[in-house]
């Protein structure tokens, strides 16, 4: 199976995240075409909604009808964003390709700036990632010594600076106007919508913001053609994706592989399930992807659709393989106590929600559970879905209410007269 096309494509080189070995793989290649042929903004949108990229950091939305939204010919500032707060359980592709691959996710960046008529551009990286930041902020500076980034850029009458922010750790900032509200230096809390950013973003202007994995992929589809790269996937899934396999598997790791490949090819790659024992369920997008039990999973192709067709989502393609050993009940109420710790607290719902799911599934998980316990679990996480200004609440209350539906036996098993 084909791998490492896009986004790892420079992984087997020598110090892959230098100037030197990119430009050697053909990077930064389109850039120099675009600033030299002026290459026209639909021209290039038109490309990516022909790739059928979709957005790469879980919610799936169409890469080239995004940047359509912005009037590049308006007047005033505008601002391309990357959003590399990597906080999802189960996610570590976009610290890999930070710290493998950063020219790349610059020359996207760049290209969005060209697109959209921008002229400043903010990689938002979490905090805690010591190699990735260290490896951004010198290809930054490689970039502008090489006049790539900057003023007229080769002569080209175009400008474009990078600026690298650091996160300080809160799950909430990768929520896409959390982030923004982080950047201009404020409380990093979600916004309403609408405004939408491509009307109201960064600093109250039109702003385009997407993942890292997707501006990554973004030259590498100018470069092989939209049609291309389509077909590299399938229908409405175009191209490779980086899927983060952890969990019982035998050898964890980030695997790029083309969309629409059948999950059993992506366990095999990743070793098998641990010690060779059973597969019991699988959350296939990341923690707050509902999760999927074995005989789903199994019969299933990683891709946005199948996924979704089955009752679940592919997130940010988060894979997380659990055994037969595995307590549902524990792993459930780890995810939930995740969430109430990480949840803002500015919308009721989820705030509270969040805190009763937690504490419910603590007591038991200790066995102090009720008779009803369950219903209300259910109840609760109904209550929050679609009631709160960002999808924290949802990511919440999914993964609740999957794991009981589909294994309720093992919950009930927990509570001493539920059985």
């Amino acid at each position: 199976m084909l791998q490492n096309q896009i986004c790892f494509r420079t992984l087997h080189l020598p110090e892959p995240w230098t100037l030197k070995t990119y430009e050697s793989a053909g990077g930064y290649q389109m850039w120099r075409k675009i600033l030299r042929e002026q290459t026209p903004a639909e021209e290039i949108v038109a490309a990516l909604k022909l790739s059928a990229l979709r957005g790469r950091g879980g919610a799936g939305f169409a890469t080239g009808l995004k940047w359509s939204f912005i009037n590049r010919t308006a007047p005033g500032q505008k601002y391309v964003v990357c959003n590399s707060d990597e906080g999802e359980p189960g996610t570590f592709k976009d610290r890999d390709i930070l710290r493998f691959n950063p020219h790349q996710v610059i020359e996207g960046m760049a290209i969005a700036g060209y697109v959209m008529g921008a002229t400043v551009g903010y990689n938002y990286i979490r905090g805690e990632f010591a190699e990735p930041i260290a490896r951004m902020d010198a290809a930054v500076q490689e970039a502008k010594a090489a006049g790539l980034l900057g003023k007229n850029i080769l002569s080209s009458n175009i400008d474009f600076a990078l600026y690298n922010v650091y996160g300080a750790g809160a799950y909430i900032c990768g929520e896409e106007t959390a982030l923004m509200n982080s950047i201009e230096g404020k409380k990093g809390l979600p916004r309403f919508k609408p405004p939408f950013p491509a009307v109201h973003g960064v600093f109250g202007k039109p702003t385009t913001i997407n993942n890292t994995e997707t501006f990554a992929s973004v030259p590498v589809i100018l470069e092989m053609g939209g049609e291309e790269f389509l077909n590299l996937g399938k229908p409405n899934n175009g191209g490779f994706k980086i899927f983060s396999v952890s969990g019982h598997v035998n050898k964890p790791g980030n695997y790029e592989i083309p969309l629409g490949t059948p999950f059993t090819e992506l366990l095999a790659l990743a070793g098998g399930v641990l010690d060779g024992k059973k597969l019991k369920a699988v959350i296939p997008g990341g923690s707050s992807a509902p999760v999927l039990p074995a005989e789903i999973m199994l019969n299933l192709t990683m891709d946005y659709d199948a996924i979704a067709k089955a009752g679940s989502m592919l997130g940010s393609g988060a894979v997380i393989v659990l055994d037969e050993t595995t307590d549902m009940v524990k792993v459930l109420a780890r995810i939930a106590e995740f969430y109430f710790e990480e949840s803002c607290g500015q919308c009721t719902p989820c705030r509270e929600g969040t805190g009763w799911m937690a504490r419910l599934l603590h007591n038991i998980a200790h066995g102090r559970g009720q008779v009803g316990d369950l219903d209300k679990l259910d109840s609760v996480a109904s209550n929050i879905m679609g009631r709160t200004i960002c999808a924290l609440g949802d990511a919440a209350a999914m993964p609740v209410r999957s794991f009981i539906k589909h294994f309720r036996g093992e919950f009930e098993a927990y509570i001493p007269t539920a059985g």
